[in-house]
Formats: C-alpha cells, sequence, structure tokens
C-alpha cells in the first residue's frame, strides 16, 4: 500500500502553529500546483521554508482562513505575497 500524501491544509496548519505570530511570505509560478512558504522570525530574521502542493491563490485563502492579512509587497519589483496576522 502506498503511503498517504498528508493533506497540504493540515501540513499549512502545523507549520503556521509553531509560530503564529511570525510574518509569512509565498511565492510560486503561475499555475504552478505548489507553493513555497516562508517564515521570518526572531531578531535576526531566521528563515524556514517548505513547499506545499497547494496552487498560490488557494494558499492565498488558506492564510485568509487562519487569520492573516496577505498582500503584494510595496516594492513592485517584487512578486512574492507577505503574510501578517491579524490582531485579535
Amino acid at each position: 500500500m502506498a503511503p498517504k500524501n498528508p493533506n497540504p491544509d493540515d501540513v499549512l496548519k502545523t507549520f503556521i502553529a509553531r509560530a503564529p505570530a511570525s510574518r509569512y511570505t509565498f511565492d510560486s509560478e503561475r499555475g504552478a500546483p505548489e507553493s513555497s512558504i516562508c517564515r521570518e522570525e526572531g531578531s535576526n530574521l531566521s528563515r524556514e521554508c517548505i513547499v506545499l502542493q497547494m496552487q498560490s491563490k488557494r494558499l492565498f485563502e488558506a492564510m485568509q482562513n487562519l487569520g492573516f492579512f496577505c498582500a503584494l509587497p510595496m516594492d513592485p519589483n517584487r512578486t512574492y505575497m507577505e503574510c501578517t496576522p491579524i490582531p485579535k
């Protein structure tokens, strides 16, 4: 029996749960079936990234559902999305 692929929503929730107050960025090629999401935290801005089997539009929706505000950065040369937690 082949191993079951992990649910990308569960993988994302687990990744976010480790540092829910951090800033996240994600990026992918247009129409790509996977996206890279990174967490930046701490005063030295350590960075940890994972690749999810999720299109960027779906990842955008998932991040909003997890309580994040996501937008393009102010620099027009940047194409990734920045997500910050919405204060509760």
